[in-house]
């Protein structure tokens, strides 16, 4: 019994990469645009220190993180008013169509696994520029009152 070229394994190396609309570089991994997925995503993110992504959220698609090192402040909300810090061996779960970022105030990079359930690496994603003053906000107030830590 043969089999069909679109039920193949592949292996997709982390060498090439490409520039996401939420400012921030990717590991090309698993995506439609690779290998044909019709229902994941999956790709490789390191943060760079005090890097961060531009708020967005990503429509109809779930968002599953799993930390490999580093730390990273999640803000999310409709108003980014909550704040999640994780750190290497945290999941973070981020229903569809919740805005978010991620931001690594560290002086260190930080990486993850990052998974959705939209086969497409970028289709999916909407930018929020209305919260990006937000965003700054939250940042002049964690350096005047402390970064929230992982527990």
């Amino acid at each position: 019994m043969a089999t069909s070229p679109d039920l193949t394994c592949r292996v997709i190396r982390a060498a090439d990469t490409y520039d996401g609309k939420q400012g921030l570089t990717y590991f090309c991994g698993i995506a439609s645009e690779t290998v044909g997925s019709k229902g994941i995503c999956m790709h490789l993110l390191t943060v760079p220190a005090g890097g961060r992504a531009k708020a967005h959220l990503h429509e109809n698609h779930e968002t599953a993180i799993y930390m490999l090192d580093g730390e990273v402040l999640t803000l999310f909300g409709h108003r980014l008013e909550n704040c999640i810090p994780t750190r290497a061996g945290d999941l973070v779960y981020i229903p569809a169509g919740v805005p978010h970022l991620p931001i690594n105030m560290s002086d260190k990079p930080a990486s993850a696994v990052i998974a959705r359930t939209d086969p497409n690496e970028q289709e999916s994603v909407v930018l929020l520029p209305e919260l990006e003053a937000l965003v700054e906000e939250r940042l002049a107030s964690f350096k005047k009152s402390g970064i929230p830590q992982a527990q």
